[in-house]
């Protein structure tokens, strides 16, 4: 079977390439990538090596898509990650480049896949949820792990629709505002729903919960996970500050391996049919919950003290507590993730002491 992975030598797309190929026999992996992200030219030396043929081309250009199919399968890794993009705060990434890279480049896609006759899985976000409904979520304060506290879900008080103990389910409210790189993803998957229509193609729509392992490209706006032990590691050198409510690190993500989407990608592959679009959570669910604060006495029993600093600031699109609840996606396809977020930080701050410059490197 042919895959297209658009954006494979990205964190993301690269661990998929290298789980699928490692977990099935018989697929042949084209990696399309413009390269523009700092650290994914770390990425084509191993994938090549591997056997993934590497194509530097542009999403946003129809012609570097056609001029390399057809394939059976595209799986759409390829995004500007920032929920900060297109913002004053955002920094290289403008409202049109974000708008383009995110947008057009999935339309260019979809309509490959439409003429190839091929199925398509859309990585999005939980970024699509709005903004509003998640900062008014009941939240109180609880002990946790390593002594550190954390928000958590307030059962005595109702919930919002679409919201639990579970954490956000696809019910939850997708109204804006969700930050212009959200809505670039729920402009993505109200066309790709709409070609699935159209066109027949099978499509599968994964809402992923924060992406985290050893190799990505941490910044404190993107692999927020990632990018806090690298700091941690690098000790003075490297300041760190819980931003925003209460300046305590109180607030919580859940996190997931790419390994464990990817064993995902081949079951929903095997299982997708045109006409029957789904749209499911992604996460690493309420089990793999952790504060900044937790996260901070992690590393401080694995890598050692590090002064961390309070900071008033409030900045746009920070949210207390994101946690995506997975339960559709465990009940479709049998699905759920089988690393936990200790292994996951152990296998970050593996990768950051041997690779002490890493942030530097790819523009953390």
């Amino acid at each position: 079977m042919k895959i297209l992975v658009a954006g494979g030598c990205g964190f993301v797309g690269a661990t998929l390439c290298r789980r699928l190929l490692s977990s099935r026999s018989g697929l042949t992996i084209t990696v399309l990538d413009s390269l523009r992200r700092r650290g994914s030219e770390t990425n084509v030396a191993d994938l090549e090596a591997r056997g993934v043929r590497v194509v530097h081309g542009d999403i946003r250009m129809a012609a570097d898509i056609d001029s390399i199919g057809p394939f059976a399968w595209v799986i759409d890794a390829a995004a500007e990650p920032s929920v900060l993009a297109g913002t004053a705060a955002g920094g290289h990434t403008d409202r049109r480049q974000l708008v383009d890279h995110n947008l057009l480049g999935t339309v260019n896609l979809l309509e490959a896949a439409a003429r190839w006759q091929a199925g398509f899985l859309l990585l999005s976000t939980s970024r699509v949820y709005s903004i509003p409904a998640l900062v008014d979520l009941p939240l109180v304060e609880r002990d946790g792990r390593g002594g550190a506290r954390s928000f958590a879900i307030d059962a005595s008080r109702p919930l919002p629709a679409g919201s639990s103990m579970a954490g956000i389910s696809e019910g939850f409210s997708t109204a804006a505002p969700v930050s212009l790189y959200g809505a670039t993803k729920l402009a993505c998957e109200t066309l790709a729903l709409e070609y699935a229509y159209a066109a027949g193609t099978p499509l599968v729509i994964d809402r992923c919960g924060v992406m985290a392992g050893g190799g990505q490209f941490g910044r404190a706006d993107q692999g927020i996970f990632s990018w806090w032990i690298h700091r941690w590691q690098a000790h003075t050198s490297k300041p760190l500050s819980y931003i925003g409510f209460g300046g305590r690190g109180l607030q919580v993500r859940d996190c997931l391996h790419p390994d464990d989407l990817a064993d995902l990608l081949l079951v929903q592959m095997a299982a997708a049919r045109g006409g029957e679009p789904h749209v499911v959570n992604v996460s690493g669910g309420s089990a793999s919950a952790t504060s900044l604060a937790e996260l901070s006495a992690w590393c401080r029993t694995r890598l050692g003290p590090h002064d961390v600093s309070p900071s008033p600031e409030t900045r746009p699109y920070d949210l207390p507590w994101v946690v995506l609840d997975h339960t559709n996606a465990t009940a479709r396809y049998g699905w759920r993730p089988i690393r936990s977020a200790e292994s996951i930080f152990e296998e970050i701050a593996d990768h950051a002491e041997r690779h002490p410059g890493w942030l530097d490197r790819c523009g953390g």
